[in-house]
């Protein structure tokens, strides 16, 4: 196997396949995670359906296990989208300062030479989880608030929004093309940094 790295996310990282009502997933094949160990990385998905920015101790303490055991050589992480579908009203520049707080807390207590990538997610669309263009509004600014983070953090940066990503009728998730052109995209940024 090639490096390893801990893909920490919500949904989209997951490979949540919303044409399932009960959860389920892209096969593997089809998940950029999965795309990732077939262009020889090891990869440990720590997706989760619904998650948030983390900002309680314990979710931070949690993190920083899971990436202390994994040993990774890159840390990327992909949250925002559902602080922003959660909270109505929730600009960008918040979920920049719940980000700061959570890497900040993160960067302290994981090795000093973990590559960590924060990645904005592609900004929303129209659709039937995004009724309001207030949302679709603040998640592409997301990329410019994060991006400003990373560089006071010194941490690399992608902006997924540049990639072409394809979302589905919900207007949140990726479909398979956008699995692949996330993957695409997600590769370039990644070969620098072996």
């Amino acid at each position: 196997m090639g490096q390893g790295i801990l893909c920490y996310g919500d949904s989209n990282t997951y490979g949540y396949d919303p044409r399932s009502y009960l959860g389920g997933r892209y096969p593997k094949d089809v998940r950029w995670t999965g795309k990732l160990e077939t262009a020889g990385w090891e990869i440990i998905n720590q997706g989760e359906n619904g998650r948030s920015i983390p900002r309680l101790d314990s979710e931070i303490e949690a993190v920083a296990r899971a990436v202390q055991e994994a040993k990774p050589e890159v840390l990327t992480v992909m949250l925002g989208s559902n602080d922003l579908l959660q909270r109505p009203g929730l600009t960008a520049e918040v979920c920049g300062q719940r980000m700061e707080r959570f890497l900040s807390a993160l960067l302290a207590e994981v090795p000093a030479g973990l590559k960590v990538l924060l990645i904005a997610p592609p900004p929303m669309e129209p659709g039937v989880w995004v009724p309001d263009p207030a949302l679709i509004w603040e998640s592409h600014r997301l990329a410019d608030c994060y991006e400003t983070l990373a560089k006071r953090l010194g941490i690399f940066f992608a902006d997924a929004g540049k990639w072409d990503v394809e979302l589905t009728f919900d207007g949140v998730h990726f479909s398979e093309a956008g699995q692949r052109a996330f993957t695409v995209g997600l590769l370039e940024i990644l070969r620098p940094l072996r």
